[in-house]
């Protein structure tokens, strides 16, 4: 089973995007959006607490909202509309989990698809200032790599 274009969510159009990020993975086993964040998200707040102190302590002068990082727990369901972490959900199937953080600098987008046992996560971000590009040839690069480990992480947990 391959996931559907139509089901990979961006923040905006192809052409307007600054930073686009797609990796999948096929796993043993199925798994649904919000166990895939929570596994994700629980690996990332054990690993990334101090990266997000720091990124809220470098961000702050410059009117960026702290997003304190990952709570690490596993939520049992994602509702449109509500938080989930500092993300907003904004679409929350039995297929696909929309989050998004919008502020002055960049608005972020985060598209989590599964079907079957294949698992894509869609990361886009328009930036809209000097501090956005700033912070994105930071994160980005960063930010492939960490998809990346997290990605075969839960490959290898899913197929044990």
């Amino acid at each position: 089973m391959q996931i559907e274009t139509s089901q990979l969510r961006i923040v905006a159009p192809r052409s307007q995007l600054n930073f686009l990020d797609i990796q999948s993975v096929t796993l043993a086993r199925p798994l649904t959006p919000i166990q895939t964040y929570g596994h994700l998200s629980g690996w990332m707040a054990q690993r990334f607490g101090w990266a997000f102190r720091v990124r809220d302590a470098l961000s702050a002068p410059f009117g960026v909202r702290p997003i304190r990082g990952f709570s690490g727990r596993t939520p049992a369901a994602a509702t449109e509309g509500e938080k989930l972490d500092f993300f907003l959900v904004e679409q929350a199937t039995p297929e696909v989990l929309v989050l998004t953080e919008r502020d002055r600098h960049l608005d972020v987008m985060t598209c989590i698809a599964c079907l079957g046992g294949h698992v894509t996560i869609t990361s886009s971000v328009v930036t809209h200032n000097g501090f956005g590009r700033l912070y994105m040839a930071v994160v980005g690069p960063a930010h492939r790599v960490i998809i990346r480990r997290s990605l075969a992480r839960l490959k290898d947990q899913a197929n044990t």
